[in-house]
């Protein structure tokens, strides 16, 4: 199997994204899986380095291309001017442009195949967002750099996985912006990249509300009876097994996330603040949607601890992980897409072989046990979803329909 190359950003040099990178490629499992090619400074890599005891011996192997990266070593393409002044925990102008130039020059790489996936380093939107740039963030970068119109924010970890209706954009603006064809438009993405990315057959995915309390049957605001109730409908006349409209607070509180395959969540901190509380050290920023894998740290850029060398890397492996593991899901749900018979023959065989195949037509790539018990919990469900989609409180929806 063809080890998968990685094009690692180095986002704003000023914050933790050295440290992070450099303690995730010390782990020498990486190399096994994939091989890294960073795009940076040799300069700034050097300076943290220097703070890293463990990273002593630790180098980069400085390439100019892609196809020179040595498959078992940390590589390097120098994109940036090594004259650089490194004030570590200030966003400054100058760290801003070279992060828009690690990532221009990745994807640039990317679009010639030349790398196979893609993890980013966060960026400052306050020193990125310019003439030069114009864009919010790395998702809308990237869907216009690749063609792709509606992109998926979706946060992933092997305990939940949340996606966005909304992204960037001001809490003023976002009960407009959440209309009936965006939250159907964005479940539909849900459950293709679910199948595609993640390996799951038949996903299941709880929609939260907008309001408090999930609109409390319109005494709260109608988005949920005039908006996202038809969109729920909606999808399940087309055989997506979408339930909702659930109370937020409720629904992360009680734990109820852990009975569906994924969550969508209509607006950025009500997705992103329960996600980032419950699975912060293995959470990861997948964009959905794009026809390139691109994963990142599901966290910021770390100023206020920059240059401590307190940094968790665990976020940054899990990010190159996810994005290798989505490449090949990617590679097999394709090769099953295109000649379905010879693969369903294989997989019935294999399943036979290894005497689990009722287990995996359920669908979750991993973790059997936990995959029947969602599913028992489900099933009640599927027999009432309207009386699931019209109750406000989460808790009460499923100590009566489980």
């Amino acid at each position: 199997m063809d080890k998968i190359r990685v094009g690692i950003t180095h986002g704003d040099f000023n914050g933790i994204s050295y440290e992070i990178i450099i303690k995730a490629l010390l782990d020498p499992r990486i190399f096994d899986l994939c091989t890294p090619v960073v795009y940076g400074s040799a300069k700034v890599a050097g300076y943290y380095k220097a703070m890293m005891p463990d990273a002593e011996n630790f180098t980069f192997n400085i390439i100019t291309d892609p196809e020179q990266a040595n498959a078992k070593r940390a590589n390097m393409i120098v994109c940036v001017d090594e004259n650089v002044k490194i004030d570590p925990g200030q966003p400054t102008v100058i760290s801003g442009q070279y992060a828009i130039a690690s990532l221009n020059a990745a994807v640039r790489d990317l679009k010639a195949g030349k790398i196979d996936v893609l993890v980013t380093c966060p960026i400052n939107k306050k020193n990125t967002t310019g003439d030069d740039f114009g864009f919010i963030g790395h998702t809308e970068y990237l869907a216009a750099e690749f063609g792709d119109a509606e992109p998926l924010m979706f946060m992933v970890s092997d305990t939940l996985k949340v996606g966005l209706v909304t992204m960037h954009i001001p809490l003023a603006q976002v009960p407009g912006a959440v209309t009936t064809e965006a939250v159907l438009g964005h479940i539909r993405a849900l459950k293709r990249s679910l199948e595609r990315d993640f390996n799951i057959v038949g996903p299941k995915i709880a929609v939260l509300g907008l309001n408090p309390h999930a609109g409390d049957d319109g005494l709260l605001g109608a988005e949920e009876q005039e908006v996202i109730i038809p969109a729920i409908q909606s999808a399940k006349y087309e055989n997506i097994l979408a339930f909702g409209p659930f109370a937020a607070d409720g629904f992360f509180g009680s734990g109820a996330y852990r009975k569906f395959d994924a969550v969508l969540a209509m607006y950025h901190d009500q997705g992103l603040a329960p996600f980032k509380a419950l699975t912060f050290a293995d959470g990861v920023n997948f964009t959905a949607g794009l026809s390139v894998v691109r994963t990142s740290p599901a966290h910021g850029v770390g100023f206020d601890i920059a240059g401590k060398m307190v940094a968790d890397a665990a976020p940054m492996r899990a990010a190159i992980y996810q994005a290798i593991d989505i490449f090949r899901n990617r590679q097999v749900f394709d090769e099953a897409a295109a000649d379905p018979l010879q693969h369903f023959s294989k997989n019935d065989r294999n399943d036979r072989e290894r005497g689990r195949g009722s287990e995996r037509s359920g669908g979750h790539g991993g973790g059997s046990s936990r995959r029947s018990e969602r599913e028992a919990d489900v099933a009640d469900m599927l027999e009432d979803t309207s009386a699931v989609a019209a109750t406000a409180d989460t808790n009460a929806a499923l100590a009566t329909e489980v």
